[in-house]
């Protein structure tokens, strides 16, 4: 008889590898929750006094020309000496007066447009790796083959709901135009918003101006309706510099979003204290909040925060650790304080798509949803403290963001979630199998996970004795034959195509 059921269980495993991956149906995921407060108001004061103190004392250092004459102007203390910019609590809270509480990101389809801010949560694939990794080839360097496969994957999977910068860098193609391939291969294998990258003023504006191809719009049109975003990132302690503050000011200017993201490991770039962390954290990213709105009143602009700490016997940085969770959470608290949307991330040391990475993304996972994120960055692929993409730990994480949007999923309480009459039908000590209250709902009473195995263990064993990891390599490689690429308009295609062609020759052997 057990081998008879092993034999039923293996039989329905085959079954379920045959039919499509089971995945949640493509919708905006809100949190209806209220979020955690984990710091007191006065507590919150305390760090947003120490934020001024850094701003109006110390400074921020500036290797941007174009950024210190507009600090200047609008009557900044710029010691053109050392690159320093002073300013001062006024300066802030004029800022704050211009920066929307959220905005809309539309890209090509405009049926997956991601409302940034309020209450919406927005899912984004991996972004930067050098390395890309999965179990059959195993650890390799980043290449364009590998890039538009994780791309299409970001597409298949309906909880990725924006690309990030560059989901691997694309080695073999030339450093200083590879932006375009990557920009084309979003564009054309999704119809997904994705992240541009801000290092200069010409990689942005070329990822606005393909982006405005593909939706049919001129730069003017779309600078009061964006449609992507950018991560800038702080050289913390408190310096821009000249190439990421001139991707911020281009894309202020044409209005597009840009997200403030401070990089503070506390012990190596911050203070080795919480408290510490959180005040440079939050002087940094409101630093370059304040900059957006000199180039542009009102351009959109996220909180960005990427709090963890390092080990302190080797230096090595640390993710999905207590301390990197209590910061996802008390960044929310931040954000909320100044009314701006809020940047997250979830992420992992481990080497490896296995327990480890899975228990520190889901630990920093849960500090992100518990604060409240919009914009939840490296979601999925993240592994080996981001210097490599994965695709099992992609699916693995897909997994989990699924399993997050089911959790943020209200309990419905009516007459017919509350069952009385089934109750009433069932006798003492009987089941509720044959119920026709459980009949009507079996198929989609519970979250079907693509993941997890729940056969016994002699049918697991039966099936090739499969974890998940393993199985995460059969998803992917499933994922990418179910994939369908989103239909483009020829015309379009080609404009991409010429656009390419054009910057290419333009950029040349020079950086863009």
């Amino acid at each position: 008889m057990t081998a008879l059921r092993s034999r039923r269980s293996a039989d329905r495993s085959l079954a379920r590898a045959g039919s499509a991956i089971p995945q949640l149906p493509l919708r905006r995921v809100t949190n209806p929750y209220p979020p955690m407060a984990i710091l007191s108001e006065e507590q919150l004061k305390a760090i947003h006094d120490a934020s001024m103190h850094i701003l109006e004392n110390f400074g921020i250092e500036v290797m941007s020309s174009r950024a210190l004459a507009l600090f200047e102007r609008a009557g900044a203390i710029v010691d053109h000496a050392t690159s320093t910019v002073r300013i001062d609590r006024g300066m802030v809270d004029e800022a704050l007066k211009t920066t929307p509480s959220a905005f809309r990101l539309t890209p090509r389809n405009a049926e997956r447009a991601l409302p940034i801010g309020g209450n919406a949560i927005n899912f984004t694939l991996v972004a930067g790796p050098p390395n890309v990794h999965d179990l059959e080839r195993g650890r390799r360097t980043g290449n364009y083959r590998d890039y538009c496969d994780l791309v299409r994957l970001a597409q298949h999977f309906n909880c990725i709901h924006m690309l990030g910068n560059q989901v691997c860098a694309p080695i073999e193609l030339p450093a200083n135009s590879r932006h375009l391939d990557t920009y084309f291969a979003n564009l054309t294998l999704t119809d997904k918003s994705f992240h541009v990258s801000a290092i200069g003023r010409g990689r942005a504006l070329d990822g606005i101006a393909m982006m405005a191809i593909a939706r049919g719009l001129t730069l003017d049109q779309m600078r009061d309706d964006p449609a992507v975003t950018t991560i800038i990132s702080v050289n913390s302690p408190r310096r821009f510099d000249d190439m990421m503050a001139e991707g911020l000011m281009t894309m202020s200017e044409f209005g597009q979003s840009t997200c403030i993201t401070p990089f503070t490991l506390m012990g190596a770039m911050s203070p080795v204290t919480l408290a510490g962390a959180l005040a440079q954290q939050n002087a940094e990213a409101l630093f370059g909040v304040v900059l957006t709105q000199l180039v542009r009143p009102g351009a959109p602009v996220i909180y960005g925060a990427f709090t963890s700490n390092v080990d302190m016997r080797s230096g090595a940085p640390a993710f999905g650790t207590p301390e990197n969770t209590k910061a996802n959470i008390a960044s929310g608290q931040l954000a909320r304080r100044y009314k701006l949307p809020y940047r997250t991330t979830p992420g992992s040391a481990s080497n490896a798509a296995d327990a480890q990475g899975a228990y520190e993304t889901m630990m920093a996972l849960w500090g992100a949803v518990l604060g409240h994120g919009n914009l939840v960055y490296h979601a999925a692929g993240w592994q080996e403290g981001g210097l490599t993409a994965s695709f099992e730990k992609l699916i693995i994480d897909v997994e989990m963001i699924q399993h997050m949007m089911e959790v943020l999923r209200p309990i419905e309480v009516n007459e017919a979630e509350l069952a009385l009459d089934a109750l009433g039908r069932v006798p003492t000590g009987g089941h509720f199998f044959g119920e026709p209250h459980t009949l009507e709902r079996y198929s989609t009473a519970f979250y079907q996970p693509m993941l997890s195995n729940w056969q016994n263990y002699e049918a697991w064993t039966e099936a090739g004795s499969l974890d998940a990891t393993q199985r995460a390599t059969r998803l992917w490689k499933k994922g990418l034959e179910e994939y369908r690429e989103p239909v483009l308009d020829p015309a379009v295609r080609e404009e991409l195509e010429a656009y390419r062609t054009k910057r290419r020759e333009e950029i040349g052997d020079q950086e863009p």
